[in-house]
């Protein structure tokens, strides 16, 4: 039989080794709170303050004339847009038709209407050394557009006058979906070749009243 010493000996190794493990556990604990709090406050931070992209910060930026259809659907009508300056030609008509895709932004003020369907996106665009450029879109170009003589003639023109006046290299256009040749967008005028741009098309300009 242990002595009265020995237990009480044991008794205190017993709570020191339950206070050790405590203690473990207290610490484990805190630290576990510890870094769930730097981990939020981290993940708070970056949503507040997202990292800087130097790269598009030191991007250089041009104006450029983005054309959509007045309300009558008669005339193009020019948009000024700032978009990211480009040296590849193919490049720079992704910029430009990216902005003619995104729509008119005088639309409530000016009433010009939109050339292409929402939903539209451009796969693919390849330039020639003729200075062909065949821009590939997605099946909504015809799945999506209203049809009609007039609205097809304005989503045509809009995109083959805004690439051929904002690139010298583009000459002509001609339009694709999903990879392949279109007869047309919607059966009313014939997408088989590729279009000069038509500068007929354009809005008369307006005389300031004196």
């Amino acid at each position: 039989m242990s002595t009265k010493k020995q237990r009480r000996s044991e008794n205190f190794k017993d709570r020191k080794k339950k206070k050790s493990t405590r203690i473990v556990y207290l610490v484990a604990i805190i630290s576990g709170v510890v870094l769930l709090l730097v981990l939020f406050f981290v993940i708070l931070f970056n949503a507040l303050f997202p990292p800087v992209n130097m790269e598009a910060l030191n991007r250089k930026k041009i104006i450029a004339d983005v054309y959509f259809s007045d309300p009558q659907e008669r005339f193009l009508v020019p948009e000024k847009r700032v978009i990211y300056k480009e040296d590849d030609a193919a490049l720079q008509a992704k910029e430009l038709i990216g902005a003619l895709l995104d729509g008119s932004k005088t639309k409530s003020k000016t009433g010009n209407i939109n050339t292409f369907p929402a939903r539209v996106a451009l796969k693919d665009i390849q330039l020639d050394k003729d200075g062909l450029a065949r821009v590939n879109f997605s099946a909504g170009l015809t799945t999506l557009h209203p049809g009609g003589s007039t609205a097809e003639m304005m989503t045509i023109y809009s995109l083959t006058n805004t690439l051929t006046e904002n690139i010298p290299e583009i000459k002509t256009v001609k339009i694709l979906v999903e990879g392949r040749d279109l007869p047309s967008i919607k059966g009313h005028i014939s997408t088989v070749h590729p279009f000069k741009p038509d500068p007929d098309l354009y809005a008369p300009v307006k005389e300031e009243k004196s």
